[in-house]
């Protein structure tokens, strides 16, 4: 049976993000990839050049759409902008019952320029996190989520308990924000065990859209019935073949190379 994937997240003009980016991954790991759109972006590697919201009850159209036709193995939301939009998200994954829900909570482009208002995250903690299965912030976003300054292993702990008593099952913290010039570090908490995945620095600036590729193949996964570890494990493993293997597109902050996974696999 053919497994399917949702992305629920803005556009990304220059196609190393968002739902550019959620799709390329899906496809690359097999599933079914399928879209509502949450707002255009004018966007490359230099920057956002403009952010173009598309209403609530647009974006609730298309995942009804869906829900009500095809239906979805697994779900993520990426962008989702304002409170209006993450109420209509959460409204639709309540009414169909979606259990892989993974949110990767979108607040600031590599660029600088924000991609969630601020009264937005209350909603987002209100509604959508207890209704996921994976969060996937950053050290900044998890910052802001739980109002904690992450600069050791310790803070990232307290940070994933802060979130799982939101509601949310499994917390990964991604590790490309730490201060070690070696490694990467990503932390899973599950609400009992806390796990943690090991990679390589890579010294880039080709890191456009890692955290959208990264919760994608996560999605993926789940979509395929794997277990959270599992699905973290090649996740990790999908986005640091993605760096490795520079495209070397554009002058600033260029994409991840979504073919690079599957490419490095056949070699072996």
């Amino acid at each position: 049976m053919i497994k399917k994937a949702l992305t629920i997240a803005g556009s990304d003009s220059g196609g190393g993000a968002g739902i550019q980016a959620d799709l390329k991954t899906f496809q690359e790991l097999e599933v079914f990839g399928m879209s509502a759109l949450t707002a255009v972006t004018a966007q490359n590697t230099l920057g956002v050049q403009g952010v173009y919201p598309i209403s609530a009850e647009a974006v609730s159209k298309q995942i009804y759409s869906i829900g009500n036709d095809m239906g979805t193995d697994a779900l993520k939301t990426g962008m989702l902008f304002n409170a209006d939009i993450i109420k209509a998200v959460s409204e639709a994954i309540s009414y169909f019952e979606w259990e892989n829900v993974v949110v990767d909570p979108v607040m600031i482009a590599k660029g600088g320029a924000s991609l969630l208002q601020m009264e937005a995250i209350f909603a987002l903690k209100q509604f959508l996190l207890p209704l996921s299965k994976v969060i996937t912030p950053n050290i900044p976003e998890a910052e802001a989520l739980t109002g904690i300054s992450i600069q050791t292993t310790e803070h990232k702990k307290e940070a994933a308990k802060r979130l799982f008593d939101f509601g949310v099952k499994n917390i990964v913290i991604k590790g490309g924000h730490d201060e070690d010039p070696s490694e990467s570090i990503d932390l899973l908490y599950d609400g009992k065990d806390f796990n943690t995945f090991i990679s390589k620095r890579i010294e880039t600036k080709n890191t456009h859209g890692t955290g959208c590729t990264f919760s994608a193949a996560i999605t993926a996964q789940l979509a395929k019935g794997l277990p959270v570890y599992e699905a973290v494990l090649i996740a990790k493993n999908f986005i640091q073949a993605a760096i490795e293997e520079q495209l070397n597109i554009g002058h600033g902050h260029g994409p991840t190379n979504h073919w690079a996974y599957k490419k490095s696999a056949i070699k072996r």
